[in-house]
């Protein structure tokens, strides 16, 4: 699954303008091919896509399930899809919207093994490949890029640029964020746009009761699925107001 979410940046008048007309939030879902092994297990993907917008659950699903037998997205992206039409078509217009001061993110959700990393990698190359493209074909403007890489693993965060790679410091100082937003607002006439996105890789997605984990692989899973938890408690919060 793929998730798109824009916010207008504090920096751009004009991006929360744009934003206030526009969906905030995009998921598109992509169904991996069966691999070599499942193929010669001889099985099959239990999903199926019906349209460019809806996945039907062919299996068996119990009596008096709960669940729908199909879902609704904004984008369903079949196993003969390439990364490249999941870009094009799922998040090219999302990660771009940086350049007009939008703020914006990307992340991929599912299960471990369901193509996160391959899906990701593809929409971040692409994406850097069209900013600096915008870049070279506008030298009337002047461009600023900065660059991070982090890693969350059992709640540490460790800087992947660096190379030691050592564990870094969680900081919140709200009266810092505050005056720099202030003070970066404050320049009525200021043709300066600052915004940035995000591309996340995130953890597999699974229940400790079927990966029958015990140790510190039980320890890891229930850091991820407490951390998805409370992210989808973030996107549900963003996508109950009316601009961000």
């Amino acid at each position: 699954m793929l998730v798109c979410f824009r916010a207008g940046s504090t920096a751009s008048k004009r991006g929360v303008e744009q934003m206030a007309s526009e969906e905030r939030i995009l998921v598109s879902v992509r169904l991996r091919p069966v691999n070599a092994r499942e193929a010669e297990r001889g099985d099959g993907s239990d999903w199926e896509c019906t349209s460019t917008t809806t996945l039907m659950f062919r299996g068996n699903i119990p009596e008096r399930a709960m669940f729908p037998a199909s879902y609704t997205y904004d984008r369903v992206f079949n196993p003969k899809c390439s990364t490249r039409q999941v870009y094009e078509e799922g998040a090219k217009q999302v990660a771009l919207s940086v350049l007009s001061g939008i703020n914006s993110s990307i992340f991929a959700y599912g299960q471990t093994s369901s193509g996160k990393t391959y899906t990701m990698v593809g929409i971040t190359e692409r994406s850097m490949s069209d900013i600096y493209d915008y870049i070279d074909k506008h030298p009337e403007r002047e461009f600023v890029l900065k660059f991070s890489a982090m890693e969350i693993y059992n709640e540490a965060v460790r800087d992947l640029l660096r190379p030691d790679a050592t564990q870094l410091r969680l900081l919140d100082d709200p009266e810092t964020i505050e005056s720099s937003a202030k003070q970066f607002m404050g320049r009525g006439n200021s043709s300066t746009l600052l915004a940035c996105v995000n591309f996340v890789d995130l953890a597999g997605s699974e229940r400790a009761s079927q990966t029958q984990s015990a140790g510190m692989r039980l320890k890891e899973g229930s850091h991820i699925n407490r951390s998805l938890l409370t992210l989808g408690k973030v996107i549900r919060q963003l996508r109950s107001v009316k601009v961000l």
